[in-house]
């Protein structure tokens, strides 16, 4: 296992990941300074560690995302978790079970993280409210992906030094993008 840096402790008040406004500057500071060190890791010869060692990640997707999906499989592994990836194809939900039914199963399996997907805005935050492990939006109908826009800040960080001060210009359907949503919110916090 490769050795990294012993994670900072801060409070992090939220034991979801829902959306950028629930984070504080600290916060988004913190996770943001976090992910400086993975990256180092992902470049080391080993690229594994054990800080989730003993924990189980479910993703549960019900939208295809080739990126998105493999990115948090490969994370949750090279942190060292359990991870399991649902094939909603294959699953109930197909049948007609309501997402309040999956979540009561999910959370009888003890899972530690789900990161879930799905094609409505709201359904993690309701996810979050029926299970007890952390939830990480993956994606929310048209409302959020603070994942992705947590790495496009740390993109933007690592290439220009700062957010601060900076001319950010996002383009495209922005009205019915969550990606862009959430990087309004970002980069506004972050200073841009």
């Amino acid at each position: 296992m490769a050795v990294i840096k012993k994670l900072k402790a801060i409070k992090i008040n939220q034991n979801h990941l829902l959306g950028i406004q629930d984070l504080s500057f600290p916060e988004v500071f913190h996770i943001l300074d976090e992910a400086k060190t993975f990256i180092s890791l992902n470049k080391s010869a080993s690229k594994k560690t054990d800080i989730l060692r003993g924990k189980t990640q479910i993703n549960l997707f019900f939208e295809p995302s080739t990126r998105t999906q493999s990115s948090f499989e490969l994370a949750g592994k090279r942190l060292g978790a359990d991870v399991m990836s649902m094939n909603i194809v294959n699953s109930a939900i197909k049948k007609g079970e309501t997402l309040i039914d999956t979540a009561m199963t999910l959370n009888a399996m003890h899972p530690d993280i789900i990161v879930v997907r799905h094609q409505d805005s709201g359904a993690p935050n309701l996810l979050s409210q029926k299970v007890n492990c952390s939830v990480i939006n993956a994606g929310d109908g048209r409302r959020e992906h603070p994942t992705q826009a947590l790495l496009d800040a740390l993109t933007i960080i690592n290439r220009k030094g700062k957010v601060q001060g900076l001319k950010i210009a996002i383009c495209g359907d922005i009205l019915h993008s969550r990606v862009a949503r959430s990087n309004i919110y970002l980069m506004n916090m972050l200073g841009a």
